[in-house]
């Protein structure tokens, strides 16, 4: 599956600019570990592309992902990028069994979190984020408290990547494509 097929499956269910971004940083950051694993960006990038494409019509469980996993298949979307989508969500009962589905799972929340913690920097520009200053946010249980430490930590360990290196890799994969994810900080 390429990335064009990817996107316009996205864009046609999801309208909101805040979750095409999302989708835009997980994609980043699951090109990058394909990079790195010897797997295939294609296939990575659009599970990531993907993962959360059905939200806005079906935005809790368990109708998310198991309703767009539905489309997904209708659509001829390989079955190995549907199960990551499914097993990204722990309740969905589908478990994690390929580096593939580890991923998704590890870079989901992580990227949403490191995008709320360059929201608030100044400047709202991901550049210059170090690795400590994430983990200082995760232990504030109030700041972006719809991210689900569980699953970042949980990621982590199941990837197989100690926590610092695995935000730090993350981190400079969104650096790449911080325009295109609204966090390249003000126009120079």
């Amino acid at each position: 599956m390429d990335r064009e097929r990817a996107w316009l499956l996205l864009t046609e269910f999801t309208r909101s600019d805040s979750l095409r971004k999302h989708a835009l940083a997980v994609e980043a950051a699951m090109r990058a570990y394909a990079s790195r694993y010897g797997e295939d960006p294609e296939t990575w990038g659009a599970a990531a592309m993907l993962h959360d494409f059905d939200y806005e019509m079906h935005p809790a469980a368990p109708q998310h992902p198991m309703k767009g996993a539905e489309i997904l298949l209708a659509r001829g979307v390989p079955a190995g990028i549907v199960h990551a989508v499914l097993a990204h969500a722990d309740y969905s009962g589908y478990p994690r069994v390929s580096l593939l589905d580890r991923g998704l799972y590890a870079c989901d929340e992580l990227s949403g979190f490191i995008t709320a913690c360059a929201l608030v920097r100044p400047g709202r520009a991901i550049a210059g984020l170090e690795p400590a200053s994430v983990k200082k946010k995760l232990k504030d249980k109030g700041f972006a408290r719809t991210v689900n430490r569980r699953d970042v930590y949980r990621g982590a360990e199941e990837l197989g990547a100690d926590l610092d290196e695995h935000i730090g890799f993350v981190i400079g994969a969104l650096v790449k494509v911080a325009p295109s994810i609204g966090l390249a900080g003000p126009a120079a």
